[in-house]
């Protein structure tokens, strides 16, 4: 997809970045190799780098030392390579990562003598989706609060001190998601299904780590496996809602602590849930299963004396 705009694409490099020195990351070694052959045609002194190079070092340095000053490679120079004269970045590969595309955008951000700046030439959109660095990332607990904290930097009429606008934002964040969780948890309450919802075993065992997950790894994005989900159906939760594997993982290995620590399990805590019992998913399992035991022999209804708000283990 990307072939026919190779072309233009080094066109307008030739426009606006002629002079800077340019480090170019492709999607296929040998789309690298094609537009390094586009960019030499174009006016450009351009090279190219793979894993199969045999004068990968001697090639890096004459990068470095000016005899090339467009350097093409496929995903070979993400991290572990330096060279802080690159001030010009294009990237052509496409990527769903924040973390892999901030590593290609970084290898132009090193201070230079007489490097004024960094051109990001964003052929792809990348910026569309993923965000940069803001001041808010240097000290936000998590990508949430950034978003939070940047909103008030930029709506504020006078400058904001980062912490102050750190406290603030990560207050309304937690407020915002607490509000949204439990409405949703009050819902899962009372469906009638077999299985428990990811969210509402989440909420109740006050796993903030998994219900805020975000996939970051290739492996992670891909669907939860056939066996993933047979695991999470035989251990009472309902998997149809958990869309990648980095999540089923997760949760599979919170699963197997809560068992070897003895702990309620999904289906228990959904069930006492549904009888308004607090708290439930720091419950023993022991004493999850007699409370049940006594409300299965009282014809399913909380035994007399028991007030299932006020109830502790």
């Amino acid at each position: 997809m990307l072939d026919p705009y190779l072309n233009s694409i080094a066109l307008e490099m030739w426009r606006v970045a002629k002079d800077r020195k340019i480090v170019v990351f492709l999607p296929l070694v040998k789309t690298s190799q094609k537009f390094a052959r586009i960019l030499n045609e174009v006016g450009f002194r351009a090279t190219e780098v793979n894993g199969e190079s045999q004068d990968r070092a001697h090639v890096l340095e004459d990068f470095e030392n000016n005899r090339y000053n467009v350097l093409c490679n496929s995903m070979l120079l993400t991290e572990g390579w330096d060279c802080p004269s690159v001030d010009c970045i294009v990237v052509l590969r496409p990527t769903k990562v924040r973390s892999l595309y901030s590593q290609m955008v970084g290898r132009g951000t090193r201070l230079y003598p007489g490097k004024a700046d960094l051109l990001l030439l964003d052929f792809l959109w990348h910026t569309e989706r993923h965000e940069l660095c803001h001041p808010a990332h240097l000290i936000a607990a998590n990508e949430e609060v950034a978003k939070a904290m940047t909103k008030k930097i930029e709506e504020s009429a006078a400058p904001l001190d980062l912490e102050e606008a750190e406290t603030q934002a990560t207050e309304e964040v937690i407020s915002q998601r607490e509000e949204a969780l439990a409405k949703q948890l009050e819902v899962m309450k009372h469906r009638k299904r077999q299985l428990v919802d990811p969210l509402q075993f989440e909420m109740s065992i006050q796993a903030e780590d998994l219900a805020s997950y975000v996939p970051s790894f290739g492996w992670e994005m891909a669907p939860p496996s056939e066996k993933q989900i047979q695991t999470l159906e035989k251990l009472g939760i309902l998997p149809d809602v958990i869309d990648n594997a980095g999540k089923a993982s997760k949760l599979l290995e919170r699963l197997e602590k809560r068992r070897t620590e003895g702990l309620t399990t999904p289906k228990q805590i959904r069930l006492l849930e549904r009888y308004g019992f607090q708290h439930v998913g720091i419950w023993p399992f022991e004493d999850a299963r007699r409370l049940i035991d006594r409300m299965a022999a009282n014809g399913w209804r909380v035994p007399n004396g028991i007030n299932p708000k006020e109830y502790h283990v």
